[in-house]
């Protein structure tokens, strides 16, 4: 039986603190946290490896000292990928006077729901992507995984720096977390001397890209960017070492796992994949970054047998950061969680998060990897190992 590694420090976990319960808290013997997430339908494979996590992080906290005193009773609920489930589940966890909820990695879910806690101002931590949850910043709502916009600019800074001007991208046009990657691309593209010379959208159904492949063969870009997350990015890259472009192929932090690498195969090899770069810890310099995922990934893969993937670096973050939030606040006064969000400062698997009044999505480009596939695996550039040895070092 695998041993249970506490997840917050002993200054954390103070067992002598008083938790309370004043205006807007929730008392009790536990501290009831809900969970939303896609469990069934299309993101079920990604929503079950956050899952994976979130279970580990609570059963940590709980084994190891809880949070003052008191234990996480966690609720989960599956929204089945559908954004009126969200909706759903959300009311059911409202009933139950959960201390706070943390949402699904499907960006869409996270949209629905996100405005509901903000009317009832419940903390709202979410494992989805989407820029919009967070831009304009809203007071409930804080936002685990890098955004889109900033795995926008994590790839442009690459280009930028591998003097690759002109570039084609292709998106998913019913995914939020897509679209948000597009517009993040297209704001700032110019900034970083890169012209988007071809936008080719596509529907999550597509299971033919010959047309998109068709329509970038007759443009100059030097490099195919892909906003896909689930089976389109499978699809998209078994059918691109046939599709005739002699170009590198980039994808985002969604194709950064093996429900990506497995099905997609010999094809997968050389494909640029961005990531957490908890993804990719083993290959960090020691640090306190380095121990965070250590501490993380030991048991996952005694448990598991496989690497975490990035969906998995999301949910462990998230419960992390809501556990440091919730011992900060000395108890389960929503409001006064709210307050230890934004006023926080937490390295996790995912990075090291700073929080505050104007930024409630914590990370930074610097904490995203573009890796290449290189025998199966996931491996950092040259130029992203660089960045994530300093990246490890500014943590502490």
């Amino acid at each position: 039986m695998r041993k249970i590694l506490p997840v917050l420090t002993a200054a954390v976990l103070a067992p002598a603190m008083a938790m309370t319960a004043c205006g807007g808290s929730t008392g009790g013997a536990t501290i009831k946290i809900g969970f939303i997430e896609s469990l069934s339908g299309n993101y079920a494979p990604l929503g079950g490896e956050a899952k994976k996590t979130v279970d580990l992080a609570v059963e940590q906290i709980n084994a190891g000292g809880r949070i003052g005193g008191k234990r996480i009773e966690l609720i989960t609920l599956d929204d089945k990928t559908l954004p009126d489930q969200g909706v759903l589940h959300y009311n059911k966890l409202r009933s139950r006077k959960v201390t706070a909820i943390l949402g699904s990695t499907f960006s869409n879910v996270g949209l629905a729901v996100e405005p509901l806690a903000e009317r009832d101002k419940i903390p709202y931590v979410s494992l989805a992507p989407a820029d919009k949850q967070v831009h304009p910043v809203r007071k409930y709502t804080f936002v685990v995984p890098a955004l889109s916009s900033q795995y926008a600019e994590a790839m442009l800074q690459y280009f930028q720096a591998h003097k690759i001007t002109k570039v084609a991208v292709a998106y998913d046009t019913k995914s939020a977390y897509a679209l948000a990657g597009r517009d993040g691309m297209t704001g700032h593209a110019a900034a970083y001397g890169v012209t988007l010379v071809k936008q080719e959208p596509f529907e999550t159904t597509a299971n033919d890209f010959s047309p998109v492949f068709a329509h970038v063969r007759g443009t100059d870009a030097q490099a195919l960017a892909v906003w896909a997350s689930g089976a389109p990015g499978v699809t998209m890259a078994k059918q691109y070492p046939t599709s005739g472009l002699k170009l590198p192929l980039f994808m985002t932090g969604s194709q950064s796992s093996r429900l990506w690498l497995q099905p997609v195969g010999a094809a997968a090899e050389g494909v640029y994949v961005q990531s957490a770069i908890g993804v990719v810890g083993d290959t960090l310099p020691s640090s306190k970054l380095k121990s965070a995922v250590t501490e993380m990934s030991q048991p996952f893969r005694q448990r598991y047998g496989y690497e975490p993937p990035q969906f998995a670096m999301d949910g462990y973050s998230g419960v992390k950061l809501l556990a440091a939030a919730i011992q900060k606040a000395g108890g389960t006064d929503r409001g006064k969680i709210r307050d230890a969000l934004e006023s926080l400062t937490l390295v996790t698997p995912a990075g090291r998060y700073a929080y505050s009044a104007t930024d409630h999505s914590g990370l930074k480009p610097t904490d995203i990897s573009m890796n290449q596939v290189k025998g199966g695996r996931l491996v950092p550039t040259p130029w992203s190992a660089t960045r994530l040895a300093a990246t490890a070092e500014a943590a502490g």
